[in-house]
């Protein structure tokens, strides 16, 4: 066991352990970890959509690698501009082009999605922040637009057809398989789900009473997607736990038993003094 996986394992239990610690109560050991997870994500992401998504799909359409020799005027103005950006920024703009499978001509159309680029990053400058509400109203507008028909596409309509279940020509029940009893539950819990959400009839009498199975219905759901949730997070934390264990082993120098001990003295002197502060004040 080398000394960077040994330095790793401690580094592991401190945050999993800090993250731990809020059960207790907010204490610096939760801030700090808390902060290293937010900061090292959004590092850590922010890299890969930029050599990802923009380095390969931007500028590798902007400034794709050419076909022979560059030739008239503006093809050298513009890779002018390229060698330029590779000067500064060699890893990002190698020489010769950026080849990612996108042909050897620019696509000049990639200007405007990099010109929205760069007024987004205008809103930290106070005096050209107004530009990047242009950039955010196409992102948001567009993204809207793509939304809204990638999910009446496959949640209404999918629903819809989900719902339109055959009661004929199958046997009538079956634990696993299509079946007449099943088909059946589908259609109810459809047409009463959706009847418990009409308000313009008050639910009383038999309206009340089907619109009451309907609620049923939607807290089973519920249930079931909490209970699916609820088992992925002890997934997660089963892990955690096997983790510390592991490190607790003389392998790692008992990586989790001396952090723990460390961080529950520091946390009991913390404690103390904070509550001391707070009487003399």
């Amino acid at each position: 066991m080398n000394g960077s996986e040994i330095f790793g394992a401690w580094v592991a239990v401190f945050l999993t352990l800090g993250i731990f610690s809020y059960l207790y109560k907010d204490n610096p050991f939760y801030k700090i970890a808390e902060h290293v997870f937010v900061g090292v994500s959004a590092g850590y992401w922010m890299a890969m959509a930029f050599w990802t998504q923009v380095q390969p799909n931007l500028f590798g359409r902007l400034w794709p690698t050419p076909e022979g020799q560059i030739s008239g005027f503006l093809m050298k103005t513009w890779y002018g501009i390229y060698n330029l950006f590779g000067f500064v920024l060699p890893s990002v703009f190698p020489d010769g082009g950026i080849d990612k499978g996108h042909g050897h001509d620019p696509h000049f159309i990639y200007l405007l999605p990099f010109a929205l680029g760069i007024m987004m990053l205008l809103s930290v400058a106070s005096k050209l922040s107004w530009l990047a509400r242009l950039g955010i109203a196409y992102t948001v507008g567009m993204a809207a637009g793509l939304r809204a028909y990638a999910f009446l596409n496959s949640n209404v309509l999918g629903q819809i057809k989900g719902s339109a279940v055959s009661l004929v020509d199958m046997p009538f029940f079956s634990l696993t398989g299509v079946s007449v009893f099943n088909n059946l539950i589908i259609l109810v819990g459809t047409i009463t789900g959706l009847l418990y959400f009409y308000f313009s009839k008050e639910h009383a009498g038999a309206f009340g009473k089907v619109t009451r199975v309907g609620i049923y219905f939607l807290m089973i759901s519920f249930g079931a997607s909490f209970g699916f949730a609820v088992m992925g997070r002890i997934s997660l934390l089963i892990g955690r736990f096997t983790d510390l264990i592991t490190y607790g082993s003389s392998t790692y120098n008992y990586a989790s038993i001396w952090v723990l001990l460390l961080m529950i003295v520091l946390l009991a002197v913390w404690t103390f003094k904070g509550e001391k502060k707070s009487v003399s004040q």
